[in-house]
């Protein structure tokens, strides 16, 4: 008999960045619940995060996964690293995003190191400015994701060609 909770093998790499047990007190004493916060990617450039929440951990990590491969988006890389250094805003979270040399490796604090994973970025330096929270951490690394433009973007917006912006 197959476990109810048993999954089947994914394509995408899936990490649980943060699992918060939450309690309300009711008339009876407390409920308690759980958030999952979910981060899924492909290693190849394509990531996203969900936010699940249920009254098992197994229940709250299913639905944080459906949640962020609703939320997919593409990012731009140069190589292993990103294009260019960026800020990433998302409510008090602030993180800052460097490129860096192939072999660096992933320098960065939980939250960011598992959305890098996913996406693929191997060569990368980071650091959170403002707030620790996760979640808040992990929607404002996606905003500096989001932000990121490669040369042939830039060259396309300002009408030169690629090696006019590279130099």
């Amino acid at each position: 008999m197959a476990n109810r909770f048993e999954k089947a093998p994914s394509e995408y790499i899936e990490k649980v960045v943060y699992l918060n047990r939450v309690s309300k007190t009711v008339k009876g004493g407390r409920v308690m619940k759980f958030s999952a916060l979910m981060v899924v990617g492909d290693g190849k450039g394509k990531v996203g995060f969900g936010l699940g929440k249920a009254a098992e951990v197994p229940e709250a990590i299913r639905k944080g996964l459906e949640d962020a491969k609703k939320n997919m988006m593409t990012i731009t890389m140069s190589g292993t690293t990103i294009p260019h250094e960026i800020i990433g805003e998302f409510g008090a979270g602030r993180v800052m995003l460097k490129p860096a040399a192939p072999g660096t490796g992933i320098i960065a604090g939980g939250p960011v190191r598992a959305v890098m994973e996913a996406a693929g970025v191997k060569d990368i330096r980071a650091k959170c400015l403002r707030s620790n929270n996760p979640q808040n951490v992990v929607a404002a690394t996606f905003a500096g994701l989001k932000s990121l433009r490669g040369p042939e973007d830039v060259a396309r917006i300002r009408g030169k060609s690629v090696e006019e912006i590279i130099g």
